[in-house]
């Protein structure tokens, strides 16, 4: 099972590739900087046609997307939902299924606190992927925890369907 996470911004948008069949190893992650100043239209644009090239690149079996968390600035959450939007439609316009984790249950996923702070989330994909340590910004740190988080969910999900009394 390999699959895409993504942790959608305005003008970071972190992708994050992860193997999940036995053992979970990371392929890739990286962020999409673009200028804060380009227009909107232009960064959604340049965001879906740089996560179409990664998506045919590592050919993952499906997607987990941060949902956007509301707070107090739901103007701030609507601009992200522009990009969540835009993750969908590279997703689905390669076939792929998408799935929706809010940030608390990816929290809760991968440290098993759902309050966790960034340092924590981070620490715990670092150790859960083996890695020595996670070079890459805080937005690809976020969506490698998106997939693990799915992959954590799917693997659960399955171990109860397996074991559903008959």
């Amino acid at each position: 099972m390999r699959i895409l996470g993504v942790d959608p911004g305005t003008v970071n948008l972190g992708y994050g590739v992860v193997d999940g069949e036995e053992e979970m190893h990371m392929v890739d992650c990286g962020v999409i900087s673009l200028p804060s100043r380009l227009p909107m239209e232009e960064r959604l644009r340049s965001f879906y046609n740089e996560l179409s090239k990664i998506i045919a690149k590592h050919k993952p079996g499906e997607v987990a997307i941060e949902e956007p968390f509301i707070g107090q600035n739901a103007r701030s959450a609507f601009a992200i939902g522009r990009a969540q939007a835009t993750a969908i439609l590279a997703a689905v316009n390669q076939g792929l299924r998408v799935h929706y984790y809010s940030p608390a249950r990816i929290k809760q996923q991968i440290t098993g606190y759902g309050q966790s702070d960034k340092q924590q989330v981070q620490e715990m994909v670092r150790i859960q992927l083996r890695l020595s340590e996670l070079r890459e910004p805080s937005h690809a740190a976020d969506a490698l925890a998106v997939a693990i988080c799915h992959i954590q969910q799917s693997r659960l999900n399955q171990w109860l369907t397996e074991h559903a009394p008959k």
